[in-house]
């Protein structure tokens, strides 16, 4: 078993015709989906549910925040930057794809 069917429970994809189930079509597509980018079906659906669940929470543009949550955010927001000596050393390099 999986660490994705373990976490989550096995996924099972049955072949009904009542709703809520994979019809026989949708069934094979999804497998065939699975086998052409070399991952069991469990992992293709869950897959396809995380990457439908980004895309639904990326599109959010607002967040309700208790007042002590808002306090906190503000403060973090505020605060200056603290310097990263390996990103600054990063930074200072030439850059190979500068236009000239």
């Amino acid at each position: 078993m999986s660490p994705c069917d373990a976490a989550l429970g096995r996924w099972k994809l049955e072949t009904t015709f009542n709703g809520g189930f994979l019809v026989e079509a949708e069934k094979g597509l999804v497998e065939e989906a699975a086998r052409a980018t070399h991952v069991t079906s469990s992992q293709f659906v869950l897959q396809a549910a995380l990457r439908s669940a980004e895309e639904v929470l990326a599109g959010r543009t607002r967040f309700v925040l208790s007042p002590a949550k808002w306090d906190e955010f503000v403060a973090l927001h505020d605060r200056p930057a603290r310097e990263i000596p390996t990103l600054k050393k990063a930074a200072a390099k030439p850059r190979p794809f500068r236009e000239r």
